[in-house]
C-alpha cells in the first residue's frame, strides 16, 4: 500500500510540473472564457459581456474570487470560477492582463 500511495504522489507532482513548465497554460485556461467574453477577452461590441483583455490582474482577480465567494451574484460565474484553483485564477488574470 505504501508503494501505491508513493506513486500516486509522485504521479501528482509530476503533473503539477507539468502544468507549470507549459507557457500556453494561461491562455489555454482562458480559452474557455471566449464564449462569452470573446476572443482572447474582447468581447463584441453590444454583446452585453465585458473584456477582460488589458483590465489590471488584481481587478480580475477581485471579480474572480467575488464570484467564486458568491460574493458577486452571477448564473453561471459563480460555478465556473469554482472549477478552477487559485494558481490557475491567477495564470487567466495574468493572460487577460497582458492582452491589448
Amino acid at each position: 500500500m505504501k508503494t501505491f500511495t508513493a506513486l500516486a504522489l509522485l504521479a501528482c507532482l509530476a503533473s503539477s510540473a507539468a502544468h507549470a513548465a507549459d507557457p500556453n497554460l494561461g491562455r489555454n485556461l482562458a480559452a474557455t472564457c471566449a464564449n462569452c467574453h470573446g476572443t482572447n477577452g474582447k468581447a463584441v461590441a453590444g454583446s452585453g459581456m465585458g473584456s477582460l483583455a488589458g483590465e489590471n490582474k488584481a481587478n480580475l482577480l477581485q471579480k474572480l474570487s467575488d464570484f467564486r465567494n458568491g460574493a458577486r451574484p452571477s448564473s453561471i460565474m459563480e460555478q465556473i470560477t469554482k472549477g478552477y484553483s487559485e494558481a490557475q485564477l491567477a495564470l487567466i488574470a495574468d493572460y487577460f492582463a497582458a492582452q491589448k
